[in-house]
């Protein structure tokens, strides 16, 4: 896929998420693969936040577009390196400095593209993040080779959110469902999960990931990153992102530029930074963003589907324990999750390197 097709994917994400939220999702949280997995495990009964429960239609679209475009187009492939634990390990990480920053890389763009200036701290603490990834990487570091594993667990995931969906649309009433506060303001279900299989159908052919994207920025040579394109086209393609998402923005009236009274949003500047510098380098460890990982999980990668679960209980910690940011800043046990996800992500990588000559 070239650059046209990244820039696409990224327009399509960025406009899609502003229209989202024009259409009933929390303002500037169109698309946040970290609201709507706290959301999602509240809707579980994984934590008991009562404004926090909705069995988000955009998460099972992403993995369920992503299953149908990778089975039409013969990439379905059941595979993992053995990381299960590990990887389930750092997508706990990555949700603690998502609600760190109030969103993932994906909200991230819908922020800046509607004017949230505090979000140029997150971007410039995701870029030092996946710099710092990348180095590692270079280094040596390494989560295992994917090898193929029984061509059923490819399926596992997606028939598990299959079934999600059919509650959801058959049983309402045997999920949790907020009355008020976030997890009550929802787009159309059918309109939801269009958009959401439409992007994750997109990025599974196109590969699209922001990290990857920002990757691009410090990786010039031919080798790359193992298991990601870094082709123009995915930096490109996060351009795009926040260019759709501007230009939507103004022409839905949802652009107000500025630091101060943002949606979703505070102005603890350097802990966002360090939260996003640690969504990062966790992402560039596992080979992908939180939304990736579901793109990935929907094509057969057993250790992408342990991030995606990950994710799932990092969420649900998040609620359960305090440590997500709120208007009035970051709690200590917040700070605290993002410090302790940085040693972890750094002992992983230490752990993780192939020396010269190893076996």
């Amino acid at each position: 896929m070239g650059a046209a097709s990244s820039i696409a994917t990224g327009a399509c994400i960025g406009a899609g998420a502003v229209l989202l939220s024009y259409y009933g999702n929390p303002a500037s949280t169109g698309l946040c693969v970290s609201c709507f997995m706290e959301t999602t495990a509240g809707a579980l009964g994984l934590h008991g936040n009562p404004r926090m429960q909705y069995l988000r239609p955009e998460l099972l679209g992403f993995v369920l577009g992503a299953f149908i475009a990778a089975r039409a187009g013969a990439q379905l492939r059941a595979v993992s390196a053995g990381a299960f634990l590990v990887r389930f390990l750092v997508g706990i990480v990555l949700m603690c400095g998502c609600a760190v920053f109030l969103g993932c890389p994906l909200k991230l763009g819908q922020r800046l593209g509607a004017g949230d200036l505090t979000a140029v701290a997150g971007l410039l603490g995701l870029a030092a993040g996946v710099f710092i990834g990348v180095k590692f990487v270079a280094g040596g570091i390494r989560l295992g080779r994917a090898i193929p594993i029984p061509a059923g667990s490819a399926w596992l995931l997606p028939a598990v959110l299959l079934g999600l969906l059919g509650v959801l649309v058959v049983r309402p009433g045997l999920l949790a469902t907020s009355a008020k506060g976030p997890g009550a303001a929802q787009a159309p279900l059918a309109l939801a999960l269009g958009v959401g299989a439409l992007v994750g159908a997109l990025a599974q052919r196109t590969r699209f990931c922001v990290t990857a994207g920002l990757a691009r920025l410090f990786i010039w040579g031919p080798r790359g990153l193992p298991g990601c394109t870094t082709s123009t086209g995915l930096l490109l393609g996060l351009v795009a992102l926040v260019g759709a998402a501007a230009v939507t923005s103004l022409a839905t009236g949802q652009f107000h530029p500025g630091f101060h009274g943002q949606p979703s949003s505070n102005e603890s500047l350097g802990w966002a930074f360090l939260a996003m510098l640690a969504v990062g380098f966790g992402s560039i460890l596992i080979r992908g963003c939180p939304f990736r990982q579901l793109v990935l999980a929907g094509q057969g990668d057993a250790d992408a589907a342990g991030a995606v679960l990950g994710m799932l209980v990092g969420a649900a910690l998040v609620q359960s324990w305090g440590l997500g940011a709120g208007a009035a800043g970051t709690p200590y046990a917040g700070k605290m999750a993002v410090l302790l996800g940085l040693a972890f992500l750094v002992g992983v990588g230490l752990l993780y390197r192939e020396r010269e000559g190893a076996p």
